[in-house]
């Protein structure tokens, strides 16, 4: 199989095929892009080996432009990167590799192209098109990846065994290609995956994070995550969500197996929403419910509290995993605890002060709280799915029109606290905080229109009752 049109389609393959004739360097394209090239995806980046100095190669390389291009150069690594503005190229020599038991840093030596290959992950990932005069294109597949990618299948060069043992990062990189790519992971290969889960704990979570979101980000993030569980990997850095799984039974009463739940929330807000934060905000929505379950011989299984507990719990997790501890946690903290608000709702009889509550509570985040309500609607009976998503659409409409109306989404009380104290000639203390609360529930409870006229004249009502009189 040869790909010379593909190659001769972008400039740049000319330019390395040069740059490593005038070096007398044996180069090709390797890893993803040979990959994707063949799957007809997009690839951006791309990785070239030479036997020889990779960084020499660059450094050639960069030669050839008429214009700069930034270079960067990894001498322990014997790596080199050139960054263009829309690709990045990375070039290394071929390699052979082994490992020590207690780490996944490899000793590196000098290697062939097919020494080169075999360290790679997967099959579909060793494969290599040449850059040189005498075969320019033709694709070099030593362990049969067109073979793979053609079954769909995910599966290591060498034995996998020992490649998962070498760099246990690899097992959920596996984990996220069959994710992204709907893939399927060769018996063997997983079977060393649950051999081998335990490795993982010479990862740094920060690989792991990294992983993990690839897996989230894909278009059904259900299938990597049902593969993280079944091959124990899941039970490395994430128990919390591993305890979801399972159902108990008291008198014949069951409640849902709330980690399938979960997973199908996150594919159905994976449907409607790119949006990272929003996917791990339906991931952790019911991530207390094990900490809050509970039997109750009248109504059966309760898990009172589950979207508090599960608030408090989010920055925790958070934090273990390496996600971020900025605004991003504070919004999937806000949609965890809101999740369960809307639902109440649906009702006919709500109060316009309910919904500016939770507009006021939900901020520029109603949008997404609502996306996540209707993720969570999961049972198996259409009629009753339809019936709660119909009444969201009610709750919609009301949220729309009392915020038109009272424009309490994201308000600060018109009455700034050194307002207050102006006014009254007061020094920061326990009452201007009294006052300001008291504007913010009034405009919240309806008695009072959000306005800075109406609440002066409140707050003018509610000082004197506590003996203070505005200053001459």
């Amino acid at each position: 199989m040869n790909f010379k049109e593909q190659l001769d389609q972008n400039g740049i393959f000319a330019k390395v095929s040069k740059a490593a004739q005038n070096l007398g360097l044996e180069t090709y394209v390797v890893g993803g892009y040979v990959r994707d090239l063949i799957l007809g995806r997009s690839s951006k980046d791309l990785d070239f080996t030479c036997v020889g100095s990779g960084i020499a190669l660059a450094e050639e390389v960069e030669r050839q432009f008429d214009f700069h291009v930034p270079l960067s150069v990894f001498k322990n690594f014997g790596t080199a990167m050139l960054k263009l503005e829309d690709a990045e190229l990375e070039f290394v020599g071929a390699r052979k590799e082994s490992y020590r038991s207690e780490s996944r840093k490899p000793i590196v030596e000098d290697g062939t192209l097919q020494e080169d290959l075999e360290r790679r992950d997967f099959t579909i990932n060793a494969m290599a098109i040449s850059l040189n005069p005498e075969n320019y294109g033709d694709l070099l597949d030593p362990f049969d990846g067109l073979v793979d990618l053609k079954r769909k299948n995910i599966k290591t060069p060498l034995d996998p065994d020992v490649t998962f043992s070498d760099d246990p990062l690899r097992m959920l990189r596996a984990v996220r290609f069959a994710s992204q790519l709907s893939f399927d992971i060769d018996p063997d290969t997983f079977f060393a995956i649950e051999k081998n889960a335990s490795r993982l704990q010479i990862i740094s979570a920060e690989r792991i994070i990294t992983e993990l979101n690839k897996i989230v980000l894909s278009d059904k993030p259900s299938y990597g995550f049902k593969l993280l569980f079944a091959g124990k990997l899941l039970h490395e850095f994430f128990p919390e969500m591993v305890e979801l799984q399972g159902v108990d039974s008291v008198d014949d009463k069951s409640h849902k197996d709330n980690f399938y739940h979960t997973l199908q929330v996150l594919d159905n807000v994976s449907q409607v929403s790119e949006d990272l934060w929003l996917r791990w905000a339906a991931i952790l929505h019911d991530i207390a419910k094990p900490a809050t379950k509970r039997f109750n011989a009248k109504v059966g299984w309760t898990f009172h509290g589950h979207e508090d507990k599960g608030a408090r719990m989010t920055p925790g997790i958070f934090k273990r995993l390496k996600l971020p501890m900025d605004e991003r946690m504070k919004f999937v903290q806000k949609l965890v605890r809101l999740h369960l608000r809307p639902i109440a709702l649906v009702k006919d009889e709500v109060t316009d002060s309910a919904l500016r509550r939770l507009l006021f509570d939900a901020g520029d985040a109603i949008d997404d709280l609502m996306k996540l309500c209707r993720a969570d609607i999961t049972s198996k009976n259409n009629k009753k799915v339809k019936r709660y998503l119909d009444n969201f659409d009610k709750v919609e409409q009301k949220l729309q029109e009392v915020e038109e109306k009272d424009q309490v989404r994201n308000f600060q009380p018109p009455i700034s606290g050194e307002e207050i104290m102006e006014i009254f000639d007061l020094k920061p203390s326990k009452v201007v905080g009294e006052i300001k609360e008291e504007i913010k529930e009034a405009i919240l409870e309806g008695k009072i229109q959000n306005n800075p006229q109406e609440a002066r004249n409140l707050m003018v009502e509610i000082a004197a009752t506590k003996g203070l009189r505005p200053k001459s």
